[in-house]
């Protein structure tokens, strides 16, 4: 899988892209396959104010429903309607076509208490 050099990663197993002010925000490959098959996603409300590490989203699969957090604070400015209409998205196109939320940042310095790649394979044991 070629990922972006960019890309964060929070504790909780969400990946972040950043473009100016804006992150895109998903799952990792790591939270998809311990959740297996996706079979609902519950979007976060556009417009909603966040903080980070706010539970905005839920993904439900098979085996149990989990929360979805916000890695960065800021205002949720678009979701991802394809994943209401195929949520399996999510296994397979976790860093693509599966991105959870769009948020524009309102505290940018949070990035820094992010991970990179090699901090969270750490993490999680890679």
């Amino acid at each position: 899988m070629n990922l972006p050099d960019n890309l964060k990663y929070a504790d909780s197993h969400e990946w972040v892209l950043v473009d100016g002010d804006v992150a895109t925000v998903g799952i990792t490959d790591h939270a998809q396959s311990e959740l297996s098959d996706v079979v609902f996603v519950e979007l976060p409300k556009t417009g909603r104010t966040t903080a980070a590490k706010e539970a905005v989203a839920v993904v439900e699969s098979v085996k149990a429903a989990s929360d979805i957090y916000t890695p960065v604070s800021g205002e949720i400015i678009a979701t991802n309607p394809e994943l209401t209409a195929d949520p399996a998205l999510i296994n397979t196109d976790p860093y693509g076509k599966a991105w959870i939320f769009k948020i524009k940042l309102s505290a940018p310095q949070e990035l820094a208490g992010l991970k990179d790649a090699k901090a969270y394979a750490s993490h999680i044991g890679k």
